[in-house]
Order: C-alpha cells, then structure tokens, then sequence
C-alpha cells in the first residue's frame, strides 16, 4: 500500500475526527451490469494515482451492489455470488482510505410500487410520477415513509455489515412538489394550506410549502444521522446539498449532524465562468466558516438538455474545475458513472488537479481566508425561490463577482442567515448586490456596522422587504446609504441610461462619455442633505421607431449616491440592477463603475491585489506571519463557456500586499513552481512579480520585523 496516504490517515482512522484527512476524493457510481463487467483492481490502481485518500462508492437505494437482505430492495441482477461494493470497500481500507457508502432513493422498480404505492411521487396532475428518463420506474416521495421509514433499513444494513465511515445520500431531496395523499395531509395539517400550484416567491402558499419543505428534510438528516451512529459511532450520515448552497436546512441541525459539507455541482454548462467552482466554497464558508467542504467533479460533460454520463470531458476542463475549487478551499472529489472504462482521458487531468491539491494542502491548511471585502450571500431573498429559478434571482450578485475577478480583487461572502456583529468586523466593505429581503434585525445589524465605520455598497433593490418577502414602507437600510425611498422598482425597462454627474472617483475613467447604459430595473431614490450624486437617472425615452429614440429630459433623479459617513466609512447606492445587467450583457462601463465604486469604498488600496494583462480569479489567506495570494488563470477563450481545451499561461502578473503593522520585510515563494521571486518593498507595501502562471499559482509571503 502507499505509506503516505497510510501517513496521512492514520490517525484519524475510524475515528470521529476522520474526515478531516478524507481531502481527495474518489467517487464510483456503479451502473447495474458493473459487476459482470468492471475490473476492482483497474479502480484500487486509479485510487493510487490520484493520491485519493478517501472513496465514495455505490451501495444501495435505487440498486445495491451488496447482497441485501432487505425486502424489496433491488440487488443488481448481475450480482451472482459477488459483493462489488465489499470489494472495494476492502480495497480501500488496504490503502488505509476512508470509506462512504453511497445510496440513491429517487427512483424505484416495479415490485416495490405494487407493494408500496404510497411511496411513488404525484405529480400536479393526479398521476403517480414514472421516471423523467426511465418510464419503466417510478419517482419517490422525499417527503413521506420511503425516506423517513424504508430508507433507514438499507442504512443500517450498510452500517451494520460493512467497514464504512459514513452513508451518502444521492437525490434523496425529491423533485419538486409532491400531490401524493400523504404530502396533502401533512402539509395541511402544519399550515393550514393546500398545496401549491405554483413556484412564485411572492405566493405565500409556496413560501410556506418551502419552509415545510426545509423541515422535512432537515428531520431526515437528523434521523438518518441518528440510525448510522447507533450503529457505529464516528460515522456520519451525509447529504448531498447540490449547488443551492445551504438554503434547504436548519442550520443549527445541520451544524450538530454534518461534520463536512458536500456540493454536488459537478461542472460548468451553458454560460457559467471557471470561477463557479470556487464560488462554492465562498458561499459555504459564507455559512460554516470553518466546515470542510467538497466539491464533486464529473470526468463528463454537465449539460442538463444534452446528457452524456458516460463520457469523458475535455482534460483541461475537468483539471480547471478541479483546481479552481482547490483554490478557494474545496476539497476535491471527482465522480465516474460506470466501472467501465472505455475511454481514460479523465484520469491524467484528475491526478495532475488531486497533485495541485497535495502541493497547497499544508499552506492552506495553516491559513484561513483573509479579505477586506465581502459580498453578501442573499440566502434570506433565495430560499423563497423555486430551486430551479434561483440561477435568475442571483444576477446581480454573479455580475458584481465576475466584475471583481476582472478588478483582480479577493473576497469572501457573508451569508445573511449566519452573520453576526463579529463576523462583520472581520470585514472593511460588504456588497449587497440584490439582498430584497432582510429583516429588521438583519438591516440593523448592518446599519450598527457602518455606525462602526464599515463600508457599504448597495444594488438593486436590497432592503425593501421584510425576510417574509412582503414590501417595506421605507428602505430598510436607507439611513446607513443617507437616502429615502421615492417610489417602487419599475421594470423591465429598454433603452435605460443614466448621465455622468461632476467628477467623482466613481465617475472616472468614462473619458468621452456623457452617459453610459443603465439597467432595466430601476428605483427612485431621494438622497439626503450633503450626499453626492456620481450619476443622474436619464428620463425614459422610446426605443422604436428609431426615429423617436433621442431623450426628452435633462438628466435628473439619483442613479448612484455617494456619503462618506461619521465613522470614517463609505457608502454606495446603486439603486438599480448593475450587477444583473452586467452579468446579462458584460458592459465595460459597468464592470468599471463595480470597481470604481468599490476602490473607493475602500479608502485605501486593498490589501491585497493583482494586476497585469490576464484575467484571474485571486483568493487571499493569512497565517501567523505569513500570507497566501493564490491565481487561478482564467484567460481563456472558452472562459465564459466550456469546455476549455487547452490553458494558455500568463506572464509577469504584479501582486501587491500591505505589510502587517509591525513587519517591514518579506520572502516570497511560488509554491507551484517551487522557486523564490524578489520582493519590492515601498510605501507600507510589497510587490511581487509573479513571472509565470499555467493553470494556477500559490504566492506565499513570509513577513519579516
């Protein structure tokens, strides 16, 4: 076996502590002819390879690869005398790995529907729900006995008979609304409601069946959780969250129940960026600051109108996702749909991602996340959101972050359900791109922090509802910001802009322009005595016929405020959609109004910085007397859309980072390319260049007295 993978485990092997050395991840979804056709020795060497020192491997839900003795629990057909999944769980522990067993109860077969209909999900036309992609089978109900009585049986069973460390639950969530008899009863019993017909956020019939939603399947964490460790104590029940970050659960439960935390986003489709990936771990961290969390990667393709599971994406791709989510903290685990191996392009580019992550691994593990700005993560306004939706109400929020990747900016995320006054203060400016619904407690706590002399950008239409959605008289943060509400958000609009007022910071830079576009949600704001005013409103005029398009007014009403407040701290107010306009249309005006605004926010130069001819996605981290700049290269041509097929290197990239009080010096080290560069030291700052970045980059920064 491999003494540093033994190293690296065994101290926490079969111990409550043991995932916090489960950091490399094998996953192995058996398809159900696997045991006839797959090789387990093929994948014990993969698992050497990729210098995994933990494994998730198919069990049991919707067929089990171990002979089950539960009734109506279907063992592949292909088993014979075999026990696939005990062979590898073997295997693994040869390795000194950790194991997880992995079960899927989205789906049943035929036998178990005669036997149990009350299992099978309804859909809003009366009828049970037969598979979206196998009609011979049949959709479960997430939210009745299936999961809350049957599924229980097959975890113990694993539990009870197998050398595992935790059960991961695939799919176990339920697609959608269920109008089975039972999901009736219940949710009309806890409020009074009948189920919903639709998935609109401002329905208070759907807001409520989400929050009964939530309860159902955070008690099903609890108990699931509570029947493994009855059996074998370390382990672990663990959920699989999706990329819906923690939205779905209570979160004192879950902080009780789950040790890690895993996101099932597995790679990028349609028009998503390379930095989702690390997206990820910010907004977990957003919630559990210290929590591990995993990131899944598929080795194929992740397009939900084409799929092809079985197939094996471009390697630069699938090493870019990998090594992106590395970089902002997320453990890496990727995931092959069947034991077969038809094409092995997959396993060089996971080993070389899973190598990135041995390199980083002791600097990141002795350093935590440290930047002076954060974007607030609007959990609050999404889970009144229909999952399936929620890519649209975060907008705002993936244009302010894409414009500050291309600012060259780090930050972190503050999720409004977990922050505090202290978690605040870890912070110099926080962003509210598009937070609609916040509380009152929530507002105030924000407000009390800019009183602190914080520093506040606000977007949108932040604070002009309570955390249940209904509409607020007044804005909820309009005595931090200094301005009034006068009016409600008006749109879709076409043909918005808004008019360069004076010179400001927040103007500069649009030499030649005397308006640039605005966004297509607007609202009226009044700004108090003193408050300067960067951008007018320019008045609504047609877009067709062309002839008509010329404006009828002046440029007037606020369209960007400025206040510098008596704690030292600024504030912005950017009372329409910039960030979704932007993330919809990638305007350079409006990346460079995010940044304007931002630097001057700030006061000061960042902290942390870089700069040069390439765009990056940077993360920053501290430890005692050390900091960590670390790059991921993101110029690309296939940037915005994948698959990428190839990495093109970047050079000379300047990185700047504001000495610690106290120390006057530094030494620099690549620990990608494990060389030393010259550090510059001036003015309270260090330069460093950084001559060279493939893929990706760790600056460490050793200060000096």
């Amino acid at each position: 076996m491999r003494d540093d993978v033994r190293n690296e485990t065994s101290a926490t092997l079969r111990t409550a502590e043991w995932y916090r050395t489960a950091t490399r991840w094998t996953q192995l979804t058996l398809a159900e002819d696997d045991p006839v056709k797959f090789d387990p020795a093929q994948w014990i060497d993969i698992f050497r390879k990729t210098r995994s020192n933990a494994t998730c491997v198919s069990a049991g839900g919707y067929v089990a690869y171990y002979p089950s003795t539960v009734p109506l629990h279907h063992v592949s057909r292909f088993i014979g005398d075999t026990d696939p999944f005990g062979d590898l769980v073997a295997g693994a522990r040869d390795l000194g790995m950790h194991v997880m067993a992995r079960v899927d109860p989205h789906a049943i077969h035929q036998d178990a529907a005669d036997a149990h209909p009350e299992w099978i999900a309804v859909g809003a036309d009366g009828n049970p729900r037969r598979h979206w992609a196998y009609p011979e089978i049949w959709v479960t109900c997430a939210y009745g006995d299936y999961n809350a009585v049957y599924m229980p049986e097959i975890v113990k069973e694993l539990v009870r008979d197998y050398d595992i460390d935790a059960v991961f639950a695939n799919r176990w969530q339920g697609h959608g609304i269920c109008y089975c008899d039972s999901c009736k009863m219940r949710f009309g019993d806890a409020t009074g409601y009948e189920l919903p017909r639709g998935t609109s956020a401002d329905d208070p019939v759907w807001r409520a069946w989400s929050a009964w939603r939530r309860d159902i399947l955070t008690r099903l964490v609890v108990d699931w959780d509570n029947a493994v460790k009855a059996i074998r104590p370390h382990a672990s029940f663990i959920p699989n969250m999706g990329g819906v970050s923690l939205m779905e659960f209570d979160l004192d439960l879950i902080e009780k129940h789950c040790p890690f935390l895993v996101v099932d986003h597995q790679g990028r489709h349609g028009a998503e960026p390379v930095w989702m990936a690390g997206r990820n771990g910010k907004r977990m961290r957003a919630t559990f600051r210290d929590r591990p969390v995993i990131l899944i990667t598929s080795v194929g393709p992740e397009e939900p109108v084409h799929r092809w599971k079985d197939s094996v994406n471009s390697p630069a791709e699938t090493e870019a996702w990998i090594v992106n989510g590395a970089m902002h903290g997320m453990l890496p685990w990727f995931t092959k749909f069947n034991g077969v191996i038809p094409d092995r392009r997959w396993i060089a580019p996971v080993a070389e991602g899973f190598k990135l992550h041995a390199r980083i691994e002791p600097a990141l593990a002795a350093t935590v996340p440290a930047t002076e700005i954060a974007i607030l993560d609007a959990t609050t306004t999404l889970r009144h959101w229909n999952w399936s939706q929620r890519r649209q109400a975060e907008a705002d929020e993936l244009g302010f972050y894409q414009a500050l990747v291309e600012a060259g900016l780090p930050f972190e995320f503050v999720s409004d359900q977990a922050m505090t006054p202290e978690m605040l203060d870890r912070f110099k400016l926080m962003i509210l791109p598009n937070a609609v619904c916040l509380t009152d407690e929530q507002c105030r706590m924000l407000e009390d922090w800019v009183d602190r002399g914080g520093s506040l950008i606000v977007s949108g239409a932040s604070a002009t509802a309570d955390g249940d959605g209904d509409q607020r008289e007044r804005l909820g943060l309009g005595t931090a910001l200094g301005v009034r509400m006068a009016g409600a958000t008006r749109g879709p609009l076409k043909n918005s802009y808004v008019a360069l007022n004076g010179e400001h910071p927040i103007n500069a830079g649009f030499d030649g322009a005397e308006r640039i576009i605005g966004g297509t949600h607007l609202m009226a704001v009044e700004p108090m005595d003193g408050i300067e005013v960067p951008f007018l409103y320019v008045p609504d005029f047609p877009d067709l016929p062309m002839e008509e398009v010329y404006p009828r007014q002046a440029p007037k009403g606020a369209a960007v405020i400025a206040r510098e407040t008596p704690a030292g701290g600024r504030c912005v107010h950017i009372p329409w959609n910039i960030g979704a306009t932007f993330w919809h249309v990638l305007a350079a005006d409006h990346q460079r109004l995010i940044e304007n605004a931002v630097r001057w926010a700030l006061k000061d130069a960042p902290a942390v910085e870089v700069q040069g001819e390439a765009v990056l996605d940077v993360a920053a981290r501290e430890g005692e007397g050390e900091t960590l700049v670390l790059m991921t290269n993101l110029t690309n041509p296939m940037m915005m859309k994948g698959p990428i097929r190839r990495h093109y290197p970047v050079e000379n990239q300047v990185v700047r980072a504001r000495l610690p009080e106290g120390r006057s010096g530094a030494k620099a080290t690549l620990l990608v390319a494990g060389e030393e560069v010259p550090v510059t030291v001036a003015g309270g700052t260090a330069e460093i260049m950084v001559p060279r970045i493939d893929l990706a980059e760790v600056l460490r920064i050793r200060w000096s007295w």
